[in-house]
């Protein structure tokens, strides 16, 4: 498995077709063909079948596409699962997932789906933030992410969502901590004032110091800031270049620690390197996150 830079992730509804063309020439990292919150129930069948076929006709480029499916219990549930896992998508994403039960039951109606079919999770209960680890766990049986879903976690809290997001700021670090723990990706949730850049650019800013690989996006124009906020800078990537040529230097083998830019970097901080350049599209390094 290769890390992908997943910079922005553009949900768009599979019920629209010109939306899913335009996806295929957007600069986004990531297509999320919705299934569910962006499609009413009389057009669940067709966006169904438009996902598929636009998975199957390609033209997205290196854009990695995944289909997220109507939640376990719904009347769709069932055929979304089996579609998207048969129609070559690089993941498909889970509504409502609260528990490893539910990540075990998605597993198995999973199974016709190839080994690299990735399977994502929105966290966006209260439920699912204090089983965070054993969801995590659970997923890691194929490549996985973690999607913040603040809008249903607002919902069910009664809490305010404000650019600033107080209230969600200990969830957002419980889920970074385990969504790592387990070699899982994690996006962020939307931000859905889709005029209001400002405002996208500090929870931009804000959810890549707590260590999230990129943000869910409702609105083309918010793809830009979302790649500039996490693509690493020049400073980490001339960081990242020479941590990687310093410990491939055969002088420094059997080194655990070497000298670079007159700070001592530990061998363990060789991965990190790593993953600060496939960020930035420089390269691709194995690692159980895809």
């Amino acid at each position: 498995m290769t890390i992908r830079p997943r910079r922005s992730a553009l949900y768009m509804p599979a019920s629209n077709l010109r939306a899913i063309e335009k996806a295929r020439s957007l600069p986004c990292d990531v297509v999320i063909l919705d299934l569910e919150d962006a499609v009413t129930p009389d057009m669940k069948g067709e966006a169904r079948e438009n996902a598929v076929a636009a998975v199957r006709a390609g033209g997205f480029g290196t854009r990695e596409v995944v289909i997220r499916v109507n939640a376990l219990g719904t009347p769709w549930a069932d055929e979304d699962i089996v579609a998207a896992a048969t129609s070559g998508a690089d993941a498909i994403l889970a509504p409502k997932v609260g528990d490893a039960e539910t990540v075990r039951r998605y597993h198995q109606a999973m199974a016709a789906a190839p080994a690299g079919t990735g399977f994502w999770a929105m966290v966006e209960s209260s439920r699912a933030i204090f089983r965070l680890d054993q969801i995590a766990e659970t997923m890691a049986a194929r490549p996985a992410a973690f999607v913040l879903g603040t809008n249903d976690l607002a919902k069910e809290m009664g809490a305010r969502l404000t650019v600033e997001r107080t209230p969600f700021l200990g969830m957002m670090a419980l889920a970074v901590a385990a969504a790592k723990g387990h070699g899982l990706a994690i996006l962020d949730g939307v931000y859905n004032a889709f005029d209001d850049e400002a405002g996208l650019e500090r929870q931009c800013a804000e959810a890549r110091d707590y260590g999230f690989d990129g943000k869910t996006l409702i609105h083309p124009r918010q793809i830009d800031s979302a790649n500039r906020a996490f693509t690493p800078d020049a400073a980490e990537i001339a960081w990242a270049q020479a941590a990687i040529a310093g410990f491939a230097d055969a002088a420094n083998a059997g080194k655990g620690a070497i000298s670079v830019g007159g700070e001592m970097v530990e061998r363990l901080h060789l991965d990190q390197a790593q993953k600060i350049l496939a960020r930035a599209g420089l390269t691709a390094v194995g690692d159980r996150s895809r």
